[in-house]
């Protein structure tokens, strides 16, 4: 989604802004750099920065601020944990911002609305799959690479719902039935794409994948008793 910077009441973008600050703030401080020592994880993280920015270079909308495209949240937490996928999420829309596609004075809200809850959600999806759920490869793949990935595009969806209803911008019946029910389908789209793309590391390339530890989802077994 891409929030113009003239749709919304001003003080709602420096509002953002603020908590863009300290969500940064905190997600540099969390983060762990030292996964992008190694040069083969730095260029991966480049390269899904890049790739990203392609993708959400592409997007369908109709109205201002009515506007749909991937995330890729899910992939880039499981790949990087969240504190990293935030910060490249951004490097993301900064990418998309420079190319003139979206407003820089809403980088703020866009980056909350966007990056922020995907990720949140993917990395919740991969705490209550790693505390509740066997540990199984096909449980790791649909949970958080299709499911997860589902969840946190509609996590966008239903932020962005409820930021446009607040404003006042459309009627909150009007986003309810015309917006939010495309994002469901969107969702499922890219839980299929999320799967598929985790699927495929956790085969090939499983050291892409620092959520995905050999040693629990292959070589674990039950105790004998």
């Amino acid at each position: 989604m891409n929030i113009p910077a003239d749709l919304l009441p001003e003080y709602l973008y420096w509002v953002a802004w603020g908590l863009w600050a300290a969500a940064v703030g905190l997600a540099l401080r969390k983060a762990r750099w030292r996964d992008l020592l190694a040069p083969s994880r730095f260029n991966l993280y480049l390269g899904m920065i890049v790739l990203l920015t392609l993708v959400w270079s592409l997007r369908a909308g109709v109205r201002p601020g009515l506007e749909l495209h991937f995330v890729g949240a899910a992939v880039f937490t499981l790949c990087f944990d969240a504190p990293l996928a935030f910060l490249g999420l951004n490097l993301v829309l900064a990418g998309v911002t420079l190319n003139g596609a979206a407003d820089a004075f809403a980088f703020g809200i866009n980056a909350l609305l966007v990056a922020a809850p995907g990720v949140l959600v993917s990395r919740a999806m991969l705490n209550f799959a790693e505390r509740v759920l066997p540990r199984q490869v096909f449980v790791y793949v649909f949970v958080n690479g299709f499911f997860g990935g589902g969840l946190a595009v509609l996590a966008v969806g239903i932020g962005a719902t409820l930021i446009l209803g607040f404003a006042g911008i459309y009627p909150l019946d009007y986003l309810l039935d015309e917006y939010l029910p495309y994002y469901l389908l969107l969702g499922f789209s890219e839980a299929w794409l999320s799967g598929m793309v985790v699927t495929l590391c956790v085969i090939y390339r499983p050291h892409w994948i620092a959520s995905f530890d050999d040693a629990r989802y292959l070589n674990d077994k039950p105790n004998k008793k």
